[in-house]
């Protein structure tokens, strides 16, 4: 075994776990590549061509550079394990009239689950993925801080990683920027790999319609939906909708016309398949609840501090004060109107570049 330690890398077959596993290895690591299959998407009957991290496709190009650079790849088939928690749960969410995020519960609950679980079978140390993040450490605790790449830092989608997966996680991307790790990949002699694509799909969506897969996984759901109201915030009714799980918080297009002026989704109402459409100005609001949180570089919230909170990815963040309530929520008072506040959705605490706690929003 190498003195570095040995290390399993997940391997998705994109530029950016690759270059993950080409540096460590260079820096001396032992390295096993391993590619997870979380999901087949022939098997939901969608229209286009399987892409991203499951597809045939990428699987063989993340085995060739193991091949090619002389360490051990394994492909794990844990479909099993994703669909009946990750799907479920984006198929819920929905129906629950939320904006789910599958992509950080994924990380919460199944990938780094299953990573360290197959570390430990294969005897690695450590684990390590393309993510563009920090993993930093203080007094003994571990937490999340941003990568110095602003557009492509990832530290909002890992605010759900536990203590024990932090201390065993190395993301060597940290210091550097996409332009530099596509010049490393192409002054390697991968040419093709330096200008593969970006995808931003959810990997089991991949026409990234998300609409249409939800007809197809609940096929009786479009019929028991279709021809709710439109009101506005004073309940007089603008007209029908086609279901409210296919609508989300802040949405202008698709809502039919006949209005005065620009109309955006401000509210679900699923208990009674109502959409709720407003002005802009009506999507901003100054407070939120968070639940399902999970704090990082300190164990509680300081009420008297400023920490900046984001409520999406590659959102620039808003200054805020925040407290645990009695109902074990977090309140967050925003300090300035924030706009499009989507319950199911991910809201994430900073102190400066380090991740203080994240978690659900629950409601606004």
């Amino acid at each position: 075994m190498s003195k570095k330690g040995r290390v399993l890398v997940a391997m998705s077959g994109g530029i950016d776990s690759t270059v993950t596993a080409m540096m460590l290895h260079e820096q001396g690591y032992e390295i096993v590549g391993i590619t997870m299959k979380t999901w087949d998407y022939a098997s939901s009957g969608g229209s286009k061509k399987e892409t991203g991290c499951c597809s045939l496709d990428s699987i063989n190009d993340a085995r060739q550079i193991a091949v090619e650079k002389g360490f051990h790849h394994f492909i794990v088939d844990i479909r099993e394990e994703f669909g009946d928690y990750v799907i479920d749960n984006f198929v819920d969410e929905y129906i629950a009239g939320r904006t789910p995020n599958p992509c950080i519960l994924c990380n919460t609950h199944i990938k780094w689950s299953a990573l360290l679980k197959r570390a430990d079978a294969m005897d690695c140390e450590f684990i390590a993925t393309g993510h563009y993040a920090k993993i930093k450490n203080s007094g003994g605790r571990y937490y999340i801080s941003k990568g110095i790449d602003p557009r492509k830092d990832q530290s909002y989608v890992l605010w759900g990683l536990s203590q024990e997966c932090m201390a065993r996680t190395i993301f060597p991307l940290a210091d550097y920027t996409k332009e530099e790790i596509r010049q490393m990949a192409f002054d390697w002699g991968y040419e093709a790999l330096s200008k593969k694509p970006e995808s931003y799909e959810i990997c089991f969506v991949p026409d990234n319609d998300y609409r249409n897969f939800l007809k197809r996984r609940v096929p009786e759901l479009e019929e028991s939906v279709k021809g709710g109201q439109f009101v506005n915030a004073s309940g007089e009714v603008l007209g029908t909708h086609d279901g409210y799980p296919f609508y989300t918080i802040g949405q202008r297009k698709g809502l039919g016309g006949g209005f005065d002026t620009p109309m955006y989704v401000t509210d679900i109402k699923p208990e009674t398949n109502t959409i709720v459409l407003g002005q802009s100005d009506e999507l901003l609001k100054n407070a939120m609840y968070v639940g399902d949180f999970n704090f990082h570089k300190e164990t509680q919230l300081d009420p008297t501090k400023e920490y900046v909170t984001m409520v999406r990815y590659n959102d620039p963040g808003v200054l805020s004060n925040a407290r645990v309530t009695d109902h074990s929520e977090i309140k967050v008072d925003f300090l300035a109107n924030v706009r499009g506040i989507a319950p199911g959705q991910s809201a994430v605490l900073y102190d400066g570049e380090d991740v203080v706690a994240g978690g659900i929003i629950l409601r606004k």
